[in-house]
């Protein structure tokens, strides 16, 4: 479980590094503005092509404009954001020099045959309003509007064009401002969403982390200090020996925190693990296997932690020194492992006696994160009926 939770959170982090949630809004607002420029480009090719070659200045501010828009969005797009010094470029030699030029020196005398390098200036504008800051976004719309302001006049626009002309160039720049506001602050709180999950993900880990150490340890060391203390078996004993060994391994792995919480393993090497280890501590186990099941490494383990603490509950409470094991595949079908652990003791009353952290967290825990499920059927005088299933 401790590897798996450490995987899913690497998998989190390696997502939300590679792109977070602002780099996206801005990688957005460079492709929507690059589109909002192609189509004002489009609209001069058609509008050059049809001028006349002996008016060259036409054709040399559109091979301009179209070279200073794939210098800026070409770099935006490689490098996920503007480079300011090529926006004020766009601006100055885009929006404010090729209309003035190509009324001063371009043969342009009608509105209409400078409208293409008029509408440069709209994007030129909501491009600024998104890369540049505030104070200087102004500046470049109020430098935008003076010069267009100036080019109409030259060519005799009326007030109508002009006031819907400069509304428009405005207006773009305002728009887009508005766009880049509410993306950023939704990629923000995106991000910030992102961390929280992050971190509750990690205290999952680290509490699910925690409580199977403790469900180990109640399973394992524990149950074998209680029997030494109690006296019921010889500490010199070879078998008790041996498991003493390996639980002290166990606890060396655990604090070099280098235990496999999930070893890969077959459903019956699992069982045979958790009946050495309790027949170890004096309790005898007859146990019958038949036709078992494969089952993924983490149903096997989960199943054999469960069984070993069922079998712990009846060397503890049985009374009886014997315990029966069944492990079948599910007569239900489905692929799925049936277990069973039965004793004759004196068995309880369910509905007198609550569950003790064993059954709690080692068998009814341990199934449940699994995808199975334990039930306990027991009565006064007719002993304790453990079934496993999985999957539940």
């Amino acid at each position: 479980m401790q590897s798996l939770q450490i995987r899913r959170i690497r998998a989190l982090r390696g997502t939300t590094s590679v792109r977070s949630g602002t780099d996206r809004a801005q990688s957005f607002l460079i492709v929507a503005t690059l589109l909002y420029r192609g189509s004002h480009l489009t609209v001069a090719v058609m509008a050059v092509a049809h001028r006349p070659w002996h008016l060259p200045l036409q054709h040399l501010g559109l091979a301009a404009a179209l070279g200073l828009s794939a210098l800026t969005y070409g770099t935006a797009l490689r490098r996920g954001r503007f480079d300011r010094r090529h926006i004020w470029a766009d601006v100055i030699v885009t929006g404010c020099v090729l209309p003035l030029a190509l009324c001063a020196w371009g043969g342009v005398r009608e509105p209409p045959t400078i409208a293409w390098a008029m509408l440069l200036g709209g994007s030129a504008s909501a491009t600024a309003a998104i890369a540049l800051d505030r104070l200087h976004a102004l500046v470049v719309v109020a430098l935008l509007v003076l010069t267009h302001f100036i080019g109409y006049q030259a060519v005799g626009a009326t007030p109508a064009v002009v006031v819907g002309h400069l509304n428009s160039l405005v207006s773009s720049a305002v728009m887009t401002y508005a766009f880049r506001w509410y993306l950023l602050r939704q990629g923000r709180l995106l991000d910030e969403a992102n961390a929280r999950a992050l971190a509750a993900e990690a205290h999952r880990a680290r509490y699910a982390e925690r409580l199977e150490h403790h469900r180990a340890l109640h399973d394992t060391v524990l149950a074998t200090l209680t029997t030494l203390a109690a006296g019921t078996v010889d500490a010199n004993a070879p078998e008790v020996r041996r498991r003493c060994a390996r639980e002290a391994d166990y606890l060396r792995r655990l604090i070099q925190q280098t235990a496999d919480e999930v070893p890969h393993r077959e459903l019956g090497a699992a069982l045979e693990e958790a009946v050495g280890s309790v027949e170890s501590l004096g309790l005898r186990v007859t146990a019958q296997y038949h036709a078992l099941p494969r089952v993924p490494p983490e149903a096997a383990a989960a199943l054999g932690h469960a069984v070993r603490e069922a079998l712990n509950n009846v060397r503890r409470h049985a009374g009886t020194g014997h315990a029966y094991l069944t492990a079948t595949a599910d007569p239900d079908g489905g692929g799925g492992a049936l277990v069973t652990v039965v004793d004759r003791g004196p068995g309880f009353d369910p509905a007198r006696c609550d569950p003790g952290l064993g059954l709690r967290g080692s068998v009814h825990g341990r199934m449940t994160e699994a995808g199975g499920r334990a039930t306990i059927d027991t009565a006064p005088g007719e002993g304790v009926r453990v079934e496993l299933r999985w999957p539940g």
